[in-house]
C-alpha cells in the first residue's frame, strides 16, 4: 500500500510532462503565445525540477521525508491548478517553475521514505511496483492528453492533476510512517548557489541545442556558466563533505557509483525515445495523436512483465545479471525502431518496444538493488536525491543530443532516413551502458 501512495505521486508529477506536450499547439492559441515562447512552457518545468532535486536529501533529513513529500504533492497541486488558470504566456511559464519544484522532490523523497521503511532486503521487490506506473506514466500521457484536447478545453490539461492529487494527499496522510528530522542538518548555502544553478544552465544548454544547436552562443555561454558552477561545486564538496547538497563520497561506493553511472545512460536512451518515438508515428507512420500515444503501450506493458517476472526469479540471480539481460533487451529491442517506413506494419515495432519495456524495468530494478545496498540508512536520502538527479541529467542530454541529430538528418535525409539514423544513436546508449552495467557488483536480491 505504501509502495503504491508514493508511486501515485511519481505517476503524477510524470504524466503532466507527457500530457502537456500534446497540448503545446493548443495553449499558444489559446494564450496567444509566439515559438518562442511556447518551448519555455516545457522547458521551464524540466529546469525547476532539475534545481530542486539536489535539495531533497538536505530537505530530508532536516524535515522529515513524510513532511517533504506531502509538501512537494500539495505544491505541485496547487500550482497545476494555477497553471489552469494563467492568464499570460510568461505567467503559464512562471506557475510551471512553480508546479517543477514540487514535482522535483517527489521521486527522491518517496523513493527514500521506501527504503527507510521497508528496508534495503525489501526495498527491491518494492520497486519492482513502483516502476510499473512510473514507466506507464509518460506512454499513457499523450493518449490521456488526445482525449482530454478532443472533449475539453487545454486547461484540464493542468487541472486533471487535482483530483489525482487530493486522493493522493487523503491516503498518504494515513498511510505514510513518520519520520523524525535530524535538527542539526543545516543547509549548504554555497552549494545552493552552485549546484542548482550550474545543472539549470547546463539543461538549459542542451534544451536550447535542440533547436539552436550546439555552437549558438547563448548555449555555449550556458553550457560554459554550468559547467564551471559544477566544477566550482566538486570543490567545494571535497573539502566540505559533510555539508554537501550532495555528498561525493557517495561515489566512494562502487555499487552506487556504477548504478549511478548506468541510470544516466539509460536515463538518456528513456527520456530521448519519449522524445522520438511519438514523433516517429506521427510523421513517418501516420499516427494520429491519440495513436502516437497508443504507439508507445507496448514499452509500458513490457515493463509491467518485468516486475512480474522479477518476482518470480531467484534470489540467487544477482543484480549484475539481471542488469545485463535488461540492457542487452534494450538494445535488441530497439533495433526493430530502424529502418521504419510510411508502409510498415506497427506488429514488429510493437515486439520491439515490448522488449526495450522489459529491459528496462528489469535494470531498473536491479539497479535500486545495488544503488543503496552498501550505503548506511543516514545517507539514503542524500543517495536518492543523487541518483535522480544525474538520472534526469542524462535524459536531457540524451534527448537535446538526440534532437540535434534528428533536427541535422531531417534538413538532408527524408523523414524515415532521419530517424532511422537517429534510432542508430538510441540503440549506442545502449550499447554504452553494457560497460559499466558488467562492472556493477554482483548483489543478492
Amino acid at each position: 500500500m505504501l509502495a503504491g501512495v508514493l508511486a501515485l505521486g511519481a505517476v503524477m508529477s510524470l504524466l503532466d510532462a507527457t500530457i502537456v506536450s500534446v497540448g503545446i499547439d493548443a495553449i499558444g492559441s489559446g494564450l496567444s503565445m509566439s515559438l518562442a515562447q511556447l518551448q519555455w512552457v516545457s522547458a521551464a518545468y524540466l529546469l525547476s525540477l532539475a534545481v530542486v532535486m539536489p535539495v531533497a536529501g538536505w530537505a530530508s533529513d532536516r524535515f522529515g521525508a513524510r513532511r517533504v513529500w506531502l509538501t512537494a504533492i500539495t505544491v505541485f497541486v496547487g500550482a497545476s491548478v494555477l497553471c489552469g488558470l494563467a492568464w499570460s504566456g510568461p505567467a503559464l511559464i512562471a506557475l510551471r517553475v512553480l508546479q517543477g519544484l514540487g514535482g522535483g522532490l517527489i521521486q527522491p523523497t518517496g523513493q527514500a521514505l521506501l527504503i527507510q521503511t521497508a528496508g534495503k532486503e525489501k526495498a527491491p521487490r518494492l520497486f519492482s511496483i513502483i516502476v510499473v506506473p512510473v514507466t506507464l506514466a509518460p506512454a499513457l500521457g499523450p493518449v490521456i492528453g488526445g482525449v482530454i484536447l478532443s472533449a475539453l478545453d487545454w486547461r484540464w490539461l493542468f487541472w486533471i492533476n487535482l483530483p489525482i492529487g487530493l486522493i493522493t494527499l487523503l491516503i498518504a496522510r494515513r498511510l505514510l510512517p513518520k519520520s523524525l528530522p535530524r535538527k542539526e542538518s543545516r543547509l549548504d548555502r554555497t552549494g545552493l548557489a552552485l549546484l542548482p544553478l550550474g545543472l539549470g544552465a547546463v539543461v538549459y544548454a542542451l534544451s536550447e541545442a535542440g533547436t539552436d544547436g550546439f555552437g549558438a552562443v547563448r548555449v555555449v555561454i550556458a553550457l560554459v556558466a554550468g559547467v564551471a558552477l559544477l566544477v566550482g561545486y566538486t570543490v567545494h564538496a571535497v573539502r566540505r563533505p559533510e555539508r554537501a547538497l550532495i555528498d561525493l563520497k557517495l561515489f566512494a561506493d562502487r555499487s552506487f557509483r556504477m548504478s549511478t553511472i548506468i541510470g544516466f545512460v539509460l536515463g538518456a536512451a528513456l527520456y530521448s525515445s519519449m522524445f522520438l518515438l511519438p514523433l516517429l508515428s506521427l510523421q513517418v507512420l501516420g499516427a494520429t495523436v491519440i495513436g502516437a500515444g497508443l504507439f508507445l503501450m507496448p514499452q509500458g506493458i513490457g515493463t509491467g512483465l518485468a516486475a512480474a517476472v522479477n518476482n518470480l526469479l531467484p534470489a540467487g540471480l544477482h543484480s549484475r545479471w539481471r542488469a545485463l539481460i535488461g540492457v542487452c533487451a534494450v538494445i535488441v529491442g530497439t533495433v526493430p525502431l530502424i529502418g521504419l517506413q510510411a508502409g510498415s506494419g506497427w506488429l514488429l515495432p510493437a515486439l520491439g518496444l515490448l522488449l526495450r519495456g522489459f529491459g528496462m524495468g528489469l535494470t531498473m530494478t536491479a539497479l535500486m538493488a545495488s544503488s543503496y545496498a552498501n550505503l548506511p540508512h543516514a545517507s539514503i536520502p542524500r543517495a536518492t536525491s543523487a541518483y535522480n538527479v544525474l538520472n534526469r541529467v542524462g535524459g536531457a542530454l540524451g534527448t537535446a543530443v538526440l534532437a540535434t541529430v534528428l533536427t541535422h538528418q531531417l534538413s538532408t535525409v527524408l523523414p524515415a532516413e532521419a530517424f532511422s539514423a537517429t534510432m542508430w544513436w538510441a540503440t549506442g546508449l545502449g550499447v554504452i551502458a553494457l560497460i559499466p552495467t558488467a562492472l556493477l557488483p554482483k548483489i543478492r536480491m
